[in-house]
């Protein structure tokens, strides 16, 4: 008992956090199809050069649309020459860079 009362505000402090990660929504085909449709988003297709260019000869292993906090969103996977699977997140807007890591 003493150990759940001394924890207990780190134990509720992680699960906070925990929390916050989950902020992220995919989105259907459909959803991201009318926003490209509406002009809220660009096409994929037109994001991935610049981002494959920061990886020369790097391929497309996945692609998904999400919404982070009301910021469109596409994660990108890619597979670099070297065999680094790297996590790249797009602005679906104007395809700004807005995280580039290695894959965990």
């Amino acid at each position: 008992m003493k150990f759940v009362a001394r924890y207990s505000g780190i134990i509720a402090l992680i699960l906070a956090v925990l929390a916050l990660d989950v902020q992220a929504r995919d989105l259907d085909q459909d959803e991201a199809l009318k926003l490209r449709r509406e002009g809220v988003i660009q096409p994929l297709e037109m994001l991935m050069e610049p981002a494959l260019g920061r990886h020369p000869g790097a391929v497309l292993l996945e692609a998904e649309l999400e919404e982070e906090d009301d910021v469109l969103v596409y994660e990108v996977e890619l597979l670099t020459a070297d065999g680094t699977v790297r996590e790249l997140e797009l602005d679906a807007r104007d395809g700004r860079v807005l995280k580039d890591e290695v894959e965990d």
